[in-house]
């Protein structure tokens, strides 16, 4: 099967090319969500979008997990029996490093372990890969966007190049996505939600893109949302998630969505196709 060469955000804005397919977490129904091997499922299918989520370590460390407790993805249980309710916030970046990320998706996966973002971006960067970048519950973590842009500098990810073309930072805090802005204003931002089309000229101040659930949108809400110029002037895109089956890939792309969030990047491929 050929690869499908996958237009940019940017390019995303003309309404008649077929939605950008952004691989949640990584390719993670195929690899452990969030794992370096996730990525590299991703990049080895063809898929050179993926999401990630970044959060914080009692020490300070930047890492790349999806929920604000370890214990679904790890086996922090066994590790740390008595240490509940074992948020990522109250362990060390190296008690985090000890910890088995893999064996929850299968036996094969034992042993992978939890990036931190630097590792993440070096391994999204050695693929040329992009990344929508998610921040994960800011409020947990004051401080965090200043932080992240700090490390995205030091990894060479502010860059003409990548700001311009491989990265889009988002979160469902609107605080978060405007300080981003604020911090940084050439970096694409994306709002994690469906704010009311009465309030998306709002939204449309400090972001580029709308970024909701695909089951609470319709095609005049993304209407509405084209209608608008986001912070960088050019119309507000939306990519929806998550969408993991060819039904609804074919429903929202009928909406006219500029991205598709996905677990099965190739299952949405297929229908796309079809």
């Amino acid at each position: 099967m050929g690869v499908l060469v996958l237009p940019t955000a940017a390019q995303a804005t003309t309404r008649h090319d077929r939605p950008v397919i952004i691989a949640h977490r990584g390719a993670s129904a195929y690899a452990p969500e969030n794992t370096l091997e996730a990525i590299d499922e991703a990049d080895d299918l063809g898929f050179d979008w993926v999401e990630n989520d970044v959060q914080r370590t009692k020490d300070g460390a930047l890492v790349i997990i999806h929920d604000t407790t370890l214990d679904r993805t790890t086996n922090v249980e066994e590790l740390y029996p008595d240490r509940a309710p074992w948020n990522v916030r109250d362990f060390t970046a190296a008690e985090i490093a000890r910890l088995d990320a893999g064996s929850w998706k299968g036996a094969k996966f034992a042993g992978l372990r939890i990036p931190t973002l630097h590792q993440y971006l070096r391994r999204v960067d050695h693929n040329r890969q992009r990344l929508l970048m998610e921040i994960k519950s800011p409020e947990l973590y004051p401080g965090i966007e200043a932080q992240i842009m700090r490390e995205l500098r030091n990894d060479g990810w502010l860059s003409r190049g990548h700001v311009k073309r491989r990265l889009v930072i988002q979160s469902f805090s609107a605080d978060s996505v405007r300080t981003v802005h604020t911090l940084r204003p050439d970096i694409v931002t994306g709002y994690l939600g469906t704010p009311a089309v009465t309030e998306l000229p709002s939204y449309a101040r400090f972001t580029d893109q709308i970024n909701p659930s695909n089951t609470t949108i319709s095609t005049d809400y993304v209407k509405a949302v084209h209608a608008l110029k986001g912070a960088h002037k050019k119309p507000l895109e939306v990519h929806t998630w998550t969408v993991n089956d060819a039904a609804t890939t074919q429903r929202v792309a009928g909406y006219g969505v500029d991205g598709i969030i996905t677990n099965a990047p190739d299952v949405v491929r297929r229908a796309l196709r079809g």
